[in-house]
Order: structure tokens, then sequence, then C-alpha cells
């Protein structure tokens, strides 16, 4: 019995021993499993519970101007956030922080009730704002640093420069033109909790293998000349009752422009409201009958075909020219008897340039009109550009070739009409117009700068030094059309031009309704400068050469004070030869995304 006994005891002992190796295997089999099998899976798990990540944008570059004044940085402001687990009572705080941020109670009601860890409230909010949130201290609400794109010119070059929005993306004009360069690498914004929901730490995880860090944009505009013209135009167009205007300041030797300006204006600090009507660049998206300013082209044309000289003679008809049963008047009722083709443009004879066209030739002024880059877009780095309107030669009738000669008929740019203007200033080169010197690193060590490019020649050196001499006749001498660009000092050749805009609605030209304009360029001799300057719908003064005029006299008086010595005063970044990639320094990542910035450009 004792013998069972013992037997017995010895077998529970042994059960009880089994049992517990069995249990004890099992707990490593599973703690092996939680460690090693499933420790990723479960700590990713973990770390949803406590730990929550956001995307975010990271600071845009810069946006200089030549000489390195700043247009366009990132600075920091507070955004409003919400951990709606965290928050008790979400009726009273949304009536808490809803006055603040001056949005709709049940807007808020509904954002913080939504089972989620985190949503926003308010983006990029006022120092003011911010500083009444953390007063107010609520339990869920946070508030987070995020670049936010200022503009410490406000309104300046608003048209060229554009915006971007609240997640840091181009919109409009060069911020989106070159958003895939401006913007940064995405970044990451982390924070953790304890068990008891609390806030531990916050964290910006950048993106190190990321190739598109942001770079900064260097403009060829100096800011001190697009000051001014914008000052004048904004005055002109006050003073005229115009409607708005437009005015382009370009070196005729580059294609760089030194200032482009519309008005009327905006900040591009506060957008809220403003639509496309406001922000729209009219220099390069609205096309207009060019007027008397298109006669230089014609007369060039005529030049280097020899068709003409400066002292042929044309009859004018004594202001009343038939053509194919269509009557050509001459501006303002003047009557002309015979005139060379020098006082053609002096007086811009509209029935001169009729008659210079037709002896020209339909085909022949059509190839120059397309070769001085009229009928197709100028390439110019900015959103939205239109290439006017040119009709096919073919479609031309003789009235057509006339009214084309006196610049009706045919619809341009004022990109186009300075780039074509610069081509007789700079000896017949038609050039680029462009806008981008180049791209620096966050150092402003350059990673690419964009040299001038040449388009083709237009016309012969021989042709554009006497268009030259002829324009600065109607300038300079007493009874031309645009004596009241003269500045003091300064051979200033220019043509003026008062065009009549086109009713849709009835069909016709408007004998209400004028565009007046003048483009010019200085000094004659050896042009740094050339300006276009056009008022839409003045209601007084409706003529170029009074409305207009005084407008470029005034610029390029100031310009000349800005410069005492020469235009092209050494800049702060010097641009490189084309397709030459200079490195000093630079973030090599950066470097190595630029080399194919041409080909992308030019597909947009």
């Amino acid at each position: 019995m004792a013998a069972d006994s013992k037997k017995w005891l010895k077998f529970r002992l042994a059960s009880i021993l089994a049992i517990f190796l069995i249990l004890f295997i099992a707990l490593l089999s599973r703690a092996f499993q939680l460690q090693v099998l499933s420790g990723e899976k479960l700590k990713h798990l973990a770390q949803r519970q406590h730990i929550t990540t956001l995307p975010i944008h990271s600071e845009r570059g810069m946006i200089y101007d030549r000489n390195g004044e700043k247009l366009a940085m990132s600075v920091l402001a507070d955004s409003v956030c919400a951990d709606p687990t965290r928050i008790a009572d979400p009726a009273k705080v949304s009536r808490q922080i809803s006055p603040i941020l001056n949005l709709d109670p049940s807007a808020v009601f509904k954002k913080i009730s939504e089972p989620k860890s985190f949503c926003w409230l308010a983006r990029k909010i006022s120092s003011q704002q911010a500083a009444q949130v953390e007063a107010a201290n609520i339990e869920g609400i946070f508030l987070i640093k995020e670049p936010k794109r200022f503009y410490p010119n406000g309104p300046l070059a608003a048209h060229l420069i554009g915006f971007s929005g609240f997640d840091a993306e181009g919109l409009e004009g060069l911020e989106k033109k070159y958003d895939k360069y401006l913007k940064g690498a995405p970044e990451k914004l982390t924070w953790a909790r304890d068990a008891k929901g609390k806030k531990l730490f916050l964290h910006v995880e950048h993106n190190p293998s990321s190739k598109s860090g942001s770079a900064n944009l260097v403009l060829t505009i100096d800011y001190r000349i697009q000051y001014l013209v914008e000052t004048h135009l904004k005055e002109a167009v006050l003073d005229k009752g115009a409607k708005g205007g437009v005015a382009i300041v370009m070196d005729p030797k580059t294609g760089e422009i030194l200032a482009l300006a519309n008005e009327k204006g905006f900040n591009p600090n506060n957008i809220k409201g403003l639509t496309s009507e406001i922000w729209r660049n009219r220099a390069i998206t609205d096309s207009f009958d060019p007027g008397s300013t298109f006669k230089p082209f014609l007369v060039a044309a005529a030049l280097e075909e020899k068709i003409v000289k400066e002292s042929d003679r044309f009859y004018c008809e004594n202001g009343h020219y038939t053509v194919a049963n269509r009557v050509i008047r001459e501006a303002n009722r003047k009557r002309y008897g015979y005139l060379p083709v020098r006082d053609i443009l002096k007086y811009s004879s509209n029935i001169g340039s009729a008659k210079i066209a037709e002896k020209l030739g339909r085909d022949k002024f059509y190839a120059y009109i397309k070769n001085f880059g009229f009928g197709s877009k100028t390439g110019v780095d900015l959103t939205g550009e239109a290439s006017g309107l040119l009709r096919p030669a073919q479609r031309w009738t003789r009235v057509d070739t006339a009214n084309v000669g006196f610049g009706q008929g045919i619809s341009v740019t004022a990109i186009q009409l300075i780039t074509a203007m610069s081509a007789i200033a700079n000896g017949g080169v038609l050039m680029k117009p462009y806008m981008v010197r180049g791209f620096t690193d966050k150092s402003n060590h350059p990673i690419k700068m964009f040299a001038p490019e040449t388009v083709r020649r237009v016309v012969s050196p021989e042709t554009a030094r006497r268009m030259t001499a002829m324009l600065t006749q109607v300038v300079g001498a007493e009874d031309g059309t645009g004596k009241r660009a003269h500045i003091v000092n300064v051979a200033v050749a220019g043509k003026t031009g008062t065009a009549q805009k086109f009713d849709f609605k009835r069909g016709v030209y408007s004998s209400e309704k004028v565009r007046t304009s003048f483009i010019g360029f200085f000094p004659s001799d050896n042009p740094q400068v050339a300006i276009l300057v056009m008022l839409d719908e003045p209601q007084r003064d409706k003529w170029g050469g009074v409305a207009a005029a005084p407008v470029f006299k005034n610029i390029g008086e100031q310009i000349l004070n800005c410069f005492k010595t020469n235009i092209r005063e050494t800049p702060a970044f010097e641009p490189q030869p084309a397709n030459h990639l200079q490195l000093v320094a630079a973030d090599q990542s950066l470097v190595e995304d630029m080399t194919t910035l041409e080909d992308e450009i030019d597909d947009e």
C-alpha cells in the first residue's frame, strides 16, 4: 500500500512537471513568435496606437531679382490641428476654438467628432490667432509650424511671380512654371503619445534620398525698374481713365526682360476672392491689333527686299484711298499728298503704309511677319502665352494686305511686339525673351544659369540701322508723332500706335474703344533698353503719341537715373554659356535633377 502511494505521488509530480514543462515550452514558443517572427508587425501596430505621422511640405526655394533682391520666400506660420480621440466634449471645444479661427462651429464640431487621431482645423493662421489658440490651452488642439509663402514686396511683379497654395504647390506665374524645382522634398511630422494620450514630442523627418530638394530662382528683372514701371503705368491708367495697361522693359541685345507690369495689380499675399481676370498676365495672354506700331516691320521688310528706299515717295491720296471698295483714311482725318517713306513713318500715314504693303506683296510681307515672330509663341518662360492671330497668306485679300500694313486685321501680344522691335534695335536679330537667369542651391551657389538665345536673323544690320534712323526722327523731329517720348540729351527711336478695338458683338471695329501704345528704344546709336507701353481704352487723350509716349519718357528717364553709367551693371549672378552646367560646391542631387531642365521646359 505504501509502495502504491509512493508510485502515485511520483506519477503526480511527474505529471505536474510535464505540464509545467509543456506550458514553459509553449510560453517560449509564443515569446519567440511575438519577439522574432511577429516583432516588426506588432511594433508597427503599437506605433499606430501611440505615434502619429503626418506628411508635410518643406520650404520652397527663394525667388530673387537679378541683383539678389528677395521677391518670394518662405516663412514659418502656425497651423491648427486636432486629435479628436483626446477631445472629451466636442461641442464645447468647437464653441471655444471657432471664434478664434473665424470658423463655423458646426463645421468644427463635425471634424472633431470623427473617430480619428488627426484633422486640420486651420492652416497658416496669423500670429495673433496663434497666440489666442495657445492661451486657450484646449485639450486635443495643437499648433504646428508650417512653411508659408511670403512676398516681401507685396504686389510688385505679382503677375510675373504668381503665387502658391496652402500645400506649397505653385498655382500661377513663375511659381507654377517652375514648381518642380522650387518645391522641396516631402517631409514627415511625427509625434508620440503616452498611455494617457499626452503628446510627448514632435519630430520633423527629412527625406535624404530625394533628389527634388528646392532650388532658388534668379530672375532677369530688376526690382528697381519693375517698381518705377508699375508706378508710372498705374499713374497713366488713372490719369487717362483707362481700363488697364501693360508695360514691358527689355534688354534688346539679350532678350532679358527687365520689367513687366500689368495694371491693375494684386497682392499675392492675399489671393482670397481673386479671379483670373485680375491675376492674368495680359502682356503674354492677350492679343490685340497693334495699329501703327506694326508699321516699322512693314517698312523694314520693304527695305530689306529693296522694294523701297527712305526717299521713295508715295501719293497718300489726300486722306482718302479706296482699295477694292474699302475706304482707308488717315488717323484724325489728316490729309497728305506725296510723302517719302521716312515721313510715312514719321507722320504714321495709314494710306502710305497700305501702298508700301501692296508694293511689297502679300507673300513676302507675310514671310517677314512670321520671321519677326508674329503668329507664333515667343517661348518666353511664363505660363499661358498666346500666339496671336495671323491668318495664312493664301486667305488674304487685297484689302487684308493693305490693312495689315497699318496694323489692322492681325492680332499680336505685347511680348511679341517688344521682341520684334528689339530685333530692329539690336541690328536685325530676333532674340528669345526670357525671365529666368538661372537656379542656385540653398547656399546660393549657381546650379544652372541660362544665356541669351538667338532665334534667327530677320533683317540685315544695314536695314536695322536705316530703320533706327527713321524711327529716331519719329521721336526727335518737332513734327513727329512720337515727340512726347523725347528724352533730353538721349536719342530715342520709337513708334506710336492707336488701334481700334474690334467689337465682336457687332462684327466691326469700334469707333470709341481704342488701345494706345508707344514702343521704342534708346540710345539709338547703342540701344540698351527697349520699352513698350500700352493703355487699354483710355477715356482721355486717345492717341498713342499723347497718352502712351509720355509714359515711355518718364520710365526711360528714371531708368537712366538708376544706371548713371551703364544699364548692364554687374549682376549678383553672372550667367554662363548656354548648355553649360556650373558646379560651385552645389548640392549634387540638385545638379543631377537639373540636367534635364531645358528639355522639360521646352516640352511644356
